[in-house]
């Protein structure tokens, strides 16, 4: 908690978090542009907002992208704002709703495991790991361009959009997200109206990057390609960071969170 004050205290950091929370996923380039700030200056902020926690990063090619985490924050916040009045823990109470005023159309979040980038692999990919954390498994041969099966709570799902998108076995991982379909709907409790709105939006993807940091693994999760105001984004948003706790637990410990 302490690297946080101490990387929200410089204003020149707020004002790249402020740029992230307007637009997310911006290159360094863009940044500078934005904010009328040297290039090594800025490298050098973003350095201490990612040691932070406050933001992650993923590559696009050769460029790398920047995501707006406000996790940290809103920890800070949900501590003092209980531990104090609201009137002392305003200020604290007004960043956090900025952060949260203008709308993001992808989840980043990046957790540290104590495991191997080889075993992260296969509890991301095999059935046996992932039905236990997650409670889905899928049917694919993990290769570029092939088709995946979703089963979650009894209910498969089957559309041709499914497919992955990248996978270089224990480094990345990615795919399209599933399909909304009624035995989904169904099996998960949504309602009509909901899966209304889940069906008429464009489909999004996810991607994990795998990265070995000293005795732990960097898992980095980018959930994008959401339309301004997504149903999805808000669901998944919810359920992503309780099902990554969950595979933490599982990987460190032999068992997932209840």
């Amino acid at each position: 908690m302490d690297e946080v004050f101490k990387a929200l205290a410089d204003p020149s950091r707020r004002r790249l978090l402020d740029a992230l929370n307007v637009r997310n996923g911006q290159t360094l380039r863009e940044l500078c542009a934005g904010l009328d700030m040297a290039r090594q200056s800025v490298s050098k902020h973003l350095a201490v907002l990612e040691a932070a926690g406050l933001i992650t990063t993923t590559r696009r090619g050769r460029e790398k992208l920047h995501h707006l985490d406000a996790a940290p924050i809103n920890a800070i916040a949900e501590r003092w704002m209980t531990r104090y009045d609201r009137r002392r823990a305003g200020a604290l109470a007004d960043l956090k709703r900025a952060l949260e005023s203008a709308p993001m159309n992808d989840f980043a979040y990046t957790t540290y495991i104590a495991t191997t980038p080889e075993k992260l692999w296969q509890a991301l990919t095999d059935p046996a790991f992932t039905s236990r954390y997650w409670g889905v498994s899928f049917e694919t041969d993990w290769k570029k361009g092939s088709p995946m099966t979703w089963t979650e709570r009894g209910a498969k799902t089957i559309d041709p959009e499914q497919v992955v998108l990248e996978s270089e076995s224990h480094r990345r991982l990615s795919y399209t997200w599933h399909a909304f379909t009624a035995d989904w709907a169904k099996a998960n409790e949504i309602d009509d109206e909901t899966l209304e709105k889940l069906r008429g939006e464009s489909r999004s993807r996810v991607t994990f990057t795998i990265e070995p940091h000293g005795e732990m693994v960097k898992l980095t999760v980018l959930h994008d390609g959401f339309d301004p105001g997504s149903t999805a984004l808000e669901m998944c948003g919810q359920g992503w960071p309780a099902l990554l706790s969950s595979l933490k637990t599982l990987m460190e410990t032999g068992s997932p969170l209840p």
